[in-house]
């Protein structure tokens, strides 16, 4: 069987902004995530990456622009031994009420289909409550990583029906740590 890792892109392999990611230049990776990929690739696992993009709806960039910022994300991904399996991503508003944007599960289901892979008990690793929701609601294993908007996250947790005992990591190197060495319960 093929094992699967599910990321959010924004504050978990690259800094997040609140002014959104809208060049291949504002794209950064967070220390160690690209590296953590590529050993979830040597470990044979496939990788995807599910990611709300709303800056295109809101006219901030188009669909060219992140086009080649996961092209970058793809090139660095590749120097350090890396690859993604899968990449799903929303385009829309919060205010277009889609099945793809998360917390809705649609970019997983998504990448399920594109993989033709069960999700059940497949880790999700987020920053976000919403990225967790997402993984709840296909009965994926969601985990919470601090960076991006992870430690405001944190703090929701506890009011979060069925999240309280998310496994919580410093960083996606850690969460990866985890997940190679047994740690979590996936």
């Amino acid at each position: 069987m093929t094992r699967l890792v599910i990321l959010d892109r924004d504050g978990v392999i690259n800094q997040d902004s609140d002014d959104f990611i809208k060049s291949p230049e504002e794209f950064v990776p967070l220390p160690g995530s690209l590296e953590a990929i590529a050993r979830l690739n040597a470990a044979g696992y496939r990788v995807a990456v599910a990611t709300n993009q709303s800056g295109i709806g809101r006219g901030l960039f188009d669909r060219a622009t992140l086009t080649a910022i996961h092209q970058k994300l793809e090139t660095l991904l590749s120097e350090t031994g890396g690859r993604l399996d899968a990449l799903a991503y929303c385009p829309h508003t919060p205010e277009d009420g889609c099945e793809c944007r998360k917390p809705k599960p649609g970019l997983l289901r998504q990448i399920s289909q594109e993989l033709k892979t069960d999700l059940t008990g497949v880790p999700v690793i987020g920053d976000s409550l919403r990225d967790l929701e997402s993984a709840q609601a296909v009965g994926a294993a969601p985990m919470l990583v601090r960076t991006g908007k992870g430690e405001r996250t944190l703090a929701q947790l506890a009011e979060a029906p069925g999240l309280a005992d998310v496994p919580v990591f410093t960083d996606l190197a850690e969460a990866v740590d985890a997940l190679l060495a047994g740690a979590v319960n996936v």
